[in-house]
């Protein structure tokens, strides 16, 4: 079979999937719609991996299938195709492995929920809508994935529709990532307006000798290039929430924890690193835009892991983790490291999958309860769970044994991140320095809250007990809620406390049986093994070819660099090489210290609520911020139209004041209407006397 039809197969097996489970799915059950929906999806993640081994060792080489013709007017050309190169070719197999494991784990999450045939149907239609972004070979296409993803994210993270919190979650998600949006179309047009096409492969050979146009406004002139890729990284901000737009993503958790994994874990937020390493040719001559998307992504980095230090919620911490290993690999692709962002994309998929699927697991376990602060002493009830979430933790964490190469999959490819950063600085890019001392920090930000997690929900004492187990078992199945649903309730009212507020108080148990927490089924453990197996040897098995000697065969131009950049390979000092791996140990023993050495320590620093804790507690304040100007400006904008601009002047002055005027004309001219013969008499007197006048002034005149 040629690889064009296997491409064929990948890209269209999702979108069949969710066509029979989302038209005929209450016809044909919930069985033959999970079936369906997850048989395509393996289909497609084994056959992404036949494509990737041809690619990597069977000497592959890039290619387009065209489908069909999309838009034809004038000059603006699109069409429907699949385009295979480096980067695709690892998208590929990320988006479908982890989109294949979702489907299988979402058989043991969901299987009380009535609703499977459509929920099935959304995450194939996800999938499909990614798919078609990593494959574009224009930006019409591009966009359609992009906002295909967009989309389906929204029904997804809505799906239980019924909770007001997952309603307002969708919309928020909705109408962020509608402003990147807007940036990024604006993006698309500035490059058909500049370039006069859309297609990448006529737009690319004309950047460099483009470089000298700019665009005037005012007293200012813009590059072009830097203008453009400047509007099209608003929308990667948007779509891979970074600051500024990343208000949507931890609220996002409303939706079902496969959702989360899936979302947060190698689609949809990494879709805007894919498209900045896709368009490696413009970037590399748009030095402002590049400025602009180190700084972003450091700050997103340093923003996110303050933040998951304070947080409650299980997910909520995983969910911040993503947003700041997001960060990293932006900055790396600000300073020219694409491929190490695209490195770190791909072992993050893993272990960020097995870190949020791990927690859907001890959620499950723990009668769906998100809150770390009910949790404690869970290592020996749920011990593979337990097993695959701590080796999620040493991989995130980036554990390994410098020199030597030896480590989980974190290890290699965000130090490989940290000392791009540190030699970009070094070859005369400034922010390369900033990003780097941003890397290394959060390097052990990230080991603390990692294992704060690890160590609050599987040591210590257990904050439950039987009888809160049961009782939360029952009024879970009395008010008929879906998974999460009583959980996320619970968050509404706890999130606001400190963290010492329930230290010793919890829920959760096993259904119908007894009152303890209790393992996944097979259908949930066998994705966190698979991703356990990518977390441990991801980074080992691939380094070579991602980011070492390897890396040209690999990429086979794809990844685009000005000659006179220093490669990402280059040796580091030592004390560079070791300073992410002593960040990240000293992170872990201040983990340990305060919740297994001195347990509560925590607790009692939380319940001091000072000003940084709170600061951190409270995301920023960004939320706040946020309500008090765009909220509530729009909304007295709003107002001001409404009630001024169209009822009192366009309404008033118009329908609404004419009407007025004739009913006041007609009351006026019903009074004349008396009825008495003597006053029509008169005034038919007064009428002759007028004319009578008039004609013996005309007549004198």
């Amino acid at each position: 079979m040629s690889a064009e039809t296997l491409v064929t197969i990948i890209l269209f097996g999702p979108l069949i999937g969710a066509a029979v489970a989302g038209l005929f799915g209450r016809r044909i059950g919930d069985n033959l719609s999970r079936g369906v929906t997850t048989g395509f999806l393996f289909l497609s993640a084994i056959l992404s991996w036949v494509v990737f081994s041809q690619w990597t060792w069977g000497g592959l080489e890039p290619f387009t299938v065209t489908y069909a013709p999309f838009i034809h007017v004038g000059n603006f050309v699109s069409d429907w195709a699949f385009r295979l190169d480096g980067l695709s070719a690892v998208m590929l197999v990320v988006v479908t492995t982890v989109s294949s494991l979702v489907h299988l784990y979402s058989w043991g999450y969901m299987a009380d929920d009535p609703s499977k045939p459509r929920f099935f149907a959304y995450l194939s239609l996800f999938t499909f809508a990614m798919l078609a972004l990593i494959s574009a070979n224009d930006f019409m296409q591009l966009f359609f994935g992009w906002e295909g993803v967009g989309l389906a994210s929204y029904l997804l993270i809505g799906f239980w529709h019924h909770k007001d919190t997952a309603n307002a979650a969708a919309i928020k998600a909705f109408v962020v990532n509608r402003v990147g949006d807007f940036g990024f179309a604006l993006g698309i047009m500035t490059v058909f307006w500049a370039y006069g096409t859309i297609q990448f492969h006529e737009v690319f050979p004309q950047i460099a000798a483009s470089v000298g146009k700019g665009w005037d406004f005012g007293s200012w002139t813009f590059s072009l290039v830097d203008l453009a890729c400047a509007l099209l990284f608003v929308g990667a901000m948007g779509k891979s929430a970074q600051f500024f737009l990343h208000t949507w993503l931890p609220d996002a958790m409303e939706g079902p924890t496969p959702v989360s994994a899936l979302i947060h874990a190698a689609t949809m937020v990494t879709a805007g690193v894919y498209m900045v390493c896709l368009l490696s040719p413009m970037f590399e001559y748009a030095p402002a835009a590049k400025t602009i998307v180190t700084v972003i992504g450091a700050v997103t980095a340093l923003f996110a892991a303050t933040v998951g230090l304070t947080q409650n919620d299980i997910k909520r911490v995983i969910a911040y983790s993503t947003c700041s290993q997001l960060g990293y690999m932006f900055f790396a692709a600000g300073v020219g490291a694409y491929q190490a962002a695209m490195f770190h994309l791909f072992t993050h998929a893993f272990f960020k999958a097995l870190l949020f699927l791990g927690a859907g697991s001890v959620i499950h376990g723990m009668a769906h309860e998100q809150d770390m602060r009910r949790y404690g002493n869970l290592m020996k009830f749920l011990p593979i769970t337990f097993g695959v979430m701590t080796i999620g933790t040493i991989a995130i964490t980036g554990l390994g044994i410098p020199f030597i190469d030896l480590g989980f999959a974190g290890f290699y490819s965000k130090d490989a991140i940290i000392h791009a950063a540190y030699e970009a600085g070094g070859a005369g890019q400034p922010m390369g320095y900033f990003a780097f001392t941003i890397g290394v920090f959060v390097a052990g930000l990230t080991a603390f809250y990692s294992w704060r997690v690890a160590f609050f929900t599987f040591n210590g004492h257990a904050r439950w007990t039987s009888e809160d187990l049961e009782h939360h078992w029952h009024n879970r199945d009395h008010d008929h809620a879906p998974a999460d649903d009583h959980a996320s309730h619970a968050q509404i009212e706890t999130h606001s406390e400190p963290e010492a507020a329930h230290a010793d108080q919890g829920h959760g148990a096993h259904h119908h049986g007894p009152a303890q927490p209790h393992e996944s089924p097979w259908t949930m453990r066998i994705p966190l093994i698979v991703l356990s197996i990518g977390a441990i040897a991801a980074g080992f098995l691939f380094h070579h070819q991602f980011i070492g000697a390897e890396m040209g065969e690999f990429w086979k131009g794809a990844i685009f660099h000005l000659p006179a950049r220093h490669a990402a390979e280059h040796h580091a000092p030592t004390w560079v090489v070791l300073a992410p791996l002593a960040a990240s140990v000293l992170g872990l023993l201040v983990a340990a210290y305060m919740y297994l050495w001195k347990e509560g320590s925590g607790a009692r620093l939380a319940a001091n609520g000072g000003i940084t804790y709170q600061f951190l507690y409270n995301k920023w304040y960004f939320d706040e911020i946020y309500q008090a100007t765009f909220v509530r400006g729009a909304k007295v904008l709003g107002d001001l139209f409404w009630k001024v601009g169209d009822q009192k002047l366009i309404d008033g002055l118009g329908p609404d004041g004419v009407s007025a005027l004739s009913v006041k004309v007609g009351k006026g001219a019903g009074k004349i209407q008396s009825g008495y013969v003597y006053h029509y008499a008169f005034v038919m007197l007064l009428g002759v006397a007028g004319l009578l006048t008039y004609a013996l002034v005309a007549w004198t005149a």
